[in-house]
């Protein structure tokens, strides 16, 4: 069998050495959401920290393992927002500089965090997916390294910090897991199976944006014309192969949820957990109103990201009168 790419000694290092202000995140079962889903539900709340999201543990792992290796060069990434706001706040850290490529239509409250912590963010292409190739072309060009969410390493071991924290206090049997450019569910899934094999592990993704479910599915990598949908943290329209590898034999399963589910389930945590999550990181959630199978278990998902606008909070989970 051959080794697995990511380290599970480098996990349970990562879970160790991350800049504190991302781990130990809240896990906790909430009953008056638990009540209303009809499943019993663990919570893990990624949003308490400086960034609002779990991106923070893979970067801030990334710039520890490869900081000396890449002294001297340009840093570039491509980004949602969220991955950009990790990556800005470690590189801000480490006196590095950092160049954030994104979208012209990137949620502006994630763009002005880049910019506010020193980053400079360069906005082009209607999508993630060209702005990533625009970076790219510019890495190409000028010898920078480009730093990719889902094929380094080290962002995917240290997002499998969160599975050693799960782990300690296990309250389930299946986790839910937001599925994007799969640096998330690439390292869960491989320190919960290594831990747990028993534990089923359940991608989430959008119906709009399925490029990784298909892509799953078949065993090869599957693009999409568009990747449309208001989760834009995983809103993949071309997946990442390495991620996709990272997810063979681990994961059980990988399921869509609609606009609709992804907009019902923001306002029902919000309204019975207090808790301001944005589309992508309540896929889990979302997977257990229109997926009836997933009641019978007891699940855990990760709340991932709460960056959302003034406007989409007022649209998305305010009742009006």
């Amino acid at each position: 069998m051959t080794a697995h790419r990511l380290s599970i000694e480098n996990i349970e290092r990562a879970a160790r050495t991350i800049d504190p202000v991302f781990l130990h995140s809240p896990q906790f079962n909430c009953e008056p959401l638990s009540s209303e889903l009809g499943c019993a539900l663990t919570l893990k709340v990624e949003t308490p920290n400086p960034i609002r999201s779990f991106k923070g543990r893979g970067a801030d792992f990334f710039m520890q393992e490869n900081a000396a290796a890449l002294a001297g060069r340009d840093l570039v990434c491509a980004t949602a927002g969220n991955f950009g706001q990790a990556m800005a706040f470690v590189c801000r850290a480490h006196k590095r500089s950092l160049i954030i490529y994104c979208a012209t239509n990137a949620n502006p409250l994630k763009v002005d965090r880049m910019r506010s912590m020193g980053a400079d963010v360069r906005q082009m292409g209607d999508n993630f997916d060209a702005a990533k190739e625009n970076a790219k072309k510019f890495c190409a060009e000028t010898g920078a390294y480009f730093v990719e969410d889902g094929r380094d390493i080290a962002i995917s071991e240290g997002a499998g910090s969160i599975a050693v924290e799960l782990m300690q206090q296990r309250t389930f049997d299946a986790v839910l897991v937001p599925l994007g450019n799969g640096a998330l569910i690439g390292g869960v899934s491989r320190y919960i199976k290594h831990v747990a094999p028993d534990v089923q592990i359940i991608g989430v993704s959008s119906a709009t944006a399925d490029a990784m479910e298909a892509s799953w599915r078949s065993g090869t990598v599957i693009e999409r014309a568009s990747a449309n949908t208001i989760a834009d943290g995983i809103a993949v329209r071309t997946p990442v192969p390495e991620a996709l590898n990272d997810m063979k034999g681990l994961v059980d399963d990988v399921l869509l949820v609609s606009e609709d589910a992804l907009k019902r389930a923001m306002k029902l945590v919000f309204d019975k957990a207090g808790l301001i999550i944005e589309p992508a990181g309540i896929a889990g959630v979302s997977a257990i109103l229109e997926h009836a199978h997933l009641k019978k278990m007891r699940l855990a998902t990760i709340l991932c990201g709460s960056n959302l606008t003034p406007t989409q909070v007022n649209d998305w989970l305010i009742d009006k009168v």
